[in-house]
């Protein structure tokens, strides 16, 4: 049975290109909308505890302890926010179990560790660095903070992120658009062989002709070669055909005369020779017209028009037989098919079928299958047995030998089927008869 090579279309050139395009942006999209933000608040945050570190030098050089043991800040601070109640910036010194903080804590502490983060009054999130330090008055270790509030900060490079995603989306968008054109662009003179090859496939050109990049040109003149070479070939195994068998027709016709002239005994021996060389030659003849099918892929036959007109010389041939064939084809149904092909083909199957047919022969279409019309062509004769419907395509072979025939004609339908890449199937039909299903194809699009 015929079989399709490929059941589902790959993903285009055009298609890849874009793909690798999108996942790279989104990737480097992505890892920019991440990294960019962190590299930011890790900056900022590092300033801050830079300027912490200012105050946190300051506030050291004016701790003191008092002659009753009890901590103290000589002297005001730079920044005025110390002294500012929830200003956003804080300092705590801690010695034993005193506790001295600045006025812009009030009544509140430093809360948190490093793990949790801190937090300060009013839910503020804080930026904090600690430093520990002795005075020669002391037994024990003085333990200083300094905070900052990091609520605005984290506002600000929130706006920033967001700021960022805008411009990256745009950014990628922008990126992909100019992509998806160089894509187009790049791929723009596959787009023009494509339609050259169409050209060619319909008809309408012999060659593919324009300009194209240096890349494709060496391709181009290949096929064009091709082309012209295959042209050649044609031409010449048709000729070559028709010579031979013009040849060969004059001398075979007096071979048979003049047996006919001899005794009968001369001719039991010398008629089956004659009769073998006739299939021999007829059947090398069919494969010679077969080396020149598809003509550059060009051709289109109207199927129903050559059902038409080889059934017509069939009812006068075998007229005696009272056989009507029904056509049951649409007019417009068209195959990709020589028409001399074609004529062999059909016609061998019908008139097998005039042959064999007890009253109705019936020719219609099954659904279209891998891009092949199924022709069938059944009849209400005697039919061929199941298992030796494949033994009768082969070379020779004739069921029949009180019948005329050479045994040649369907072995010739099934390899010119294949020529065309299409099949021949003979089963049992619900006429009583055979059925011959004929795959061929439809012109593509």
């Amino acid at each position: 049975m015929l079989t399709n090579p490929i059941k589902n279309r790959q993903p285009s050139i055009r298609n890849r290109l874009l793909i690798a395009a999108a996942v790279w942006l989104l990737a480097i999209t992505l890892s920019a909308g991440y990294l960019v933000p962190s590299f930011i608040k890790t900056y900022l945050i590092e300033q801050e505890k830079s300027q912490l570190y200012l105050y946190m030098d300051q506030i050291t050089a004016q701790v003191d302890i008092d002659k009753h043991g009890q901590l103290f800040v000589d002297g005001r601070l730079s920044n005025p926010r110390f002294n500012f109640p929830y200003s956003g910036l804080y300092w705590s010194l801690k010695l034993n179990k005193q506790v001295l903080r600045s006025r812009s804590l009030w009544d509140t502490t430093i809360k948190g560790n490093d793990k949790k983060g801190f937090e300060g009054p009013n839910d503020q999130s804080l930026i904090v660095v600690k430093r520990k330090f002795s005075l020669p008055d002391s037994d024990y270790p003085i333990e200083l903070s300094v905070a900052v509030n990091q609520d605005k900060l984290l506002k600000t490079l929130q706006q920033l992120t967001h700021g960022l995603w805008v411009i990256l989306t745009i950014m990628a968008i922008g990126i992909l658009a100019l992509t998806t054109l160089q894509v187009s662009w790049s791929l723009w003179p596959l787009r023009k062989l494509r339609k050259n090859l169409i050209e060619v496939r319909e008809g309408h050109s012999t060659e593919l002709t324009g300009l194209y990049p240096v890349e494709i040109q060496p391709v181009i003149d290949d096929l064009n070669a091709l082309l012209f070479h295959y042209q050649e070939l044609l031409l010449r195994a048709r000729n070559h055909s028709g010579n031979l068998s013009h040849a060969l027709k004059t001398p075979i016709a007096i071979l048979n005369n003049e047996v006919s002239l001899l005794d009968p005994a001369t001719q039991t021996k010398l008629a089956p020779a004659l009769q073998q060389l006739q299939q021999h030659i007829d059947y090398h003849l069919g494969r010679a017209r077969m080396a020149g099918a598809m003509n550059i892929l060009a051709t289109k036959t109207a199927l129903s028009h050559r059902i038409d007109a080889i059934s017509l010389a069939m009812d006068k041939v075998y007229a005696h037989r009272g056989v009507v064939l029904v056509n049951e084809l649409d007019s417009d149904v068209v195959i990709a098919v020589e028409k001399s092909d074609l004529d062999e083909m059909i016609g061998n199957l019908i008139e097998n079928s005039y042959k064999w047919a007890n009253s109705l022969i019936r020719v219609y279409q099954e659904p279209i299958v891998d891009g092949h019309i199924v022709l069938v062509i059944e009849d209400d004769g005697p039919g061929i047995a199941t298992e030796k419907c494949k033994q009768v395509l082969k070379r020779g072979v004739r069921l029949d030998e009180n019948t005329p025939g050479t045994g040649l004609g369907l072995n010739i339908v099934n390899e010119l089927a294949h020529s065309y890449r299409g099949d021949l199937v003979l089963t049992h039909s619900t006429l009583g008869g055979l059925k011959a299903m004929l795959y061929l194809p439809i012109p593509r699009n």
